[in-house]
């Protein structure tokens, strides 16, 4: 069993490292093929692609974790929604509808 991990943590691995490489490969690709023909500037070598790619990770992605990033407002607003009584979930839900000029239909009308 545990072997069995250790080996799939192996190719997890091995899996981001090719996953790296041909991201960096694509970059390099990519820039080598428009940006000197473009604006006149110098090729990128792999190591400089791969460098640009982390600092466009850095700039525009954050270094935040992945899709169990925004779990623990979640759990809390949960947890708080689990404790409120009918009339105050509907005042929350009345409230909600005044945000950002949006308007919520109300749920006991009847359609037109």
């Amino acid at each position: 069993m545990k072997r069995r991990w250790i080996l799939r943590g192996v190719m997890l691995m091995l899996l981001a490292v090719v996953a790296v490489g041909l991201f960096g490969l694509a970059v390099q690709g990519l820039w080598n093929w428009l940006v000197p023909d473009l604006f006149g500037w110098k090729p990128l070598g792999f190591v400089q692609a791969l460098g640009l790619l982390a600092l466009c990770r850095i700039l525009f992605g954050g270094l935040r974790g992945g899709p169990g990033r925004h779990a623990h407002w979640r759990r809390r607003i949960r947890a708080r929604w689990e404790q409120m009584t009918p009339e105050e979930r509907q005042r929350f839900r009345a409230g909600l509808g005044g945000g950002c000029g949006g308007r919520m239909p109300d749920p006991q009308a009847k359609p037109v």
